[in-house]
Order: structure tokens, then C-alpha cells, then sequence
């Protein structure tokens, strides 16, 4: 019974206390030009509250960080490419030259402008020399002359990176320089039209 007269005095002095707040607010916010001001205010507020970014309304937490290492092995694949490094075109595409020339030295590696498989070697005193031709997909194909050693055989498969031969004088040759020509269907097409931009 003591308990229960204690707490009824606590109880309505809550309420009083709360009659009081109640009254105050509604008559600060009650007033008609406290509700433009407030509601514009507000509407202002939450209009801007959507253009900022969350993280500026929380507070500076220093938080774990977890990374995620996927090991993925990328393999880069030359996929065309001229068949020396130093590149120095000296006689171009046209009728009676089916190819191109490029300038170099005895010496220099070649490698084959696209992956294929070694066709035919030829070995002559005349017109082509020692030449390497490799078949590629869609019936295009590619011919290496006048070169001064062969690395591969026939049959052979080879990529971009396969050195199938170093460049020569041999055959018909005003000097050291590698004849390339490409074919399509058997017909020399210009093979500018399939390499990159030097």
C-alpha cells in the first residue's frame, strides 16, 4: 500500500510535466506563421538530405577493411603482327610484286604474322630462295622468302612467338630483306591490309 501512495504522486507529476510540454509545443508550433517557417525548413532539409552522401552524416569510424585476392593468370595473345621487329617497308603491293619488302639484316628473326602450321619448305637458287609457307584458318595463308636459315619443318604448328626462320639474300635478291606475302584462297592479297599500323 506505501508503495502504491508513492508512486502516485510520481505519476502525476509526470503527467503534469508532459500536459506542460504538449501545451508549449503546440503553441510554438501551432502558430500559423511558425508552421511556414518550420515546414519550409524542413522541406528544404530533406530535400538536401537526399543529395548528399550517407557518409556525411555518419561519424569518422575507422573500420576493417577486407580485401579479396583473386589470382587469375591473363595470357596476352598476339593475335597478327609484322614478322620482324624493326619495321622498314621497301617495296610495296602492286601487280608483278605479290607481297611486300621489308628492309633488315642476315640475321634477323622472323616469326609468323599469325599461329598456323608449316606447309611447305622450298629451297631454290631462283625466285623465292629458302622459303617457309604456313597455313592459317579461313583458307588465308602466308609465305617467307629469301631467307638464310629455316627452323622449322613441315607440318609444324607454330604461334607468334615460334622464330621460323632468320632473314637472308637467298633466291632472287638485290640484297638482305625478308618477302612477305599473304594469301587468301591462293590469291596474294596486300598484306598492309592485315597488319597493324607501324
Amino acid at each position: 500500500m506505501l508503495k502504491l501512495f508513492l508512486k502516485l504522486p510520481v505519476r502525476n507529476l509526470l503527467r503534469r510535466r508532459t500536459r506542460l510540454i504538449n501545451l508549449f509545443l503546440r503553441s510554438v508550433f501551432g502558430h500559423k506563421y511558425a508552421k511556414r517557417v518550420f515546414g519550409a525548413n524542413l522541406a528544404v532539409m530533406l530535400i538536401a538530405s537526399s543529395f548528399l552522401p550517407v557518409s556525411a552524416f555518419k561519424d569518422n569510424e575507422l573500420t576493417d577493411t577486407i580485401i579479396v585476392e583473386n589470382k587469375i593468370n591473363l595470357n596476352t595473345k598476339i593475335s597478327v603482327q609484322y614478322p620482324v621487329e624493326r619495321i622498314k617497308i621497301t617495296q610495296g603491293f602492286r601487280t608483278f610484286h605479290p607481297g611486300i619488302d621489308m628492309d633488315g639484316l642476315t640475321g634477323d628473326k622472323i616469326r609468323p604474322f599469325e599461329d598456323g602450321t608449316v606447309a611447305i619448305i622450298s629451297h631454290s637458287k631462283y625466285a623465292y630462295g629458302n622459303a617457309v609457307l604456313i597455313e592459317h584458318t579461313d583458307g588465308m595463308s602466308s609465305l617467307y622468302a629469301h631467307l638464310s636459315k629455316i627452323f622449322v619443318t613441315e607440318g609444324e604448328k607454330v604461334d607468334t612467338y615460334s622464330v621460323i626462320g632468320e632473314m637472308g639474300a637467298t633466291g632472287r635478291s638485290s640484297g638482305d630483306h625478308l618477302h612477305f606475302e599473304i594469301r587468301k584462297g591462293g590469291i596474294p592479297i596486300n598484306p598492309l591490309t592485315l597488319l597493324p599500323r607501324p
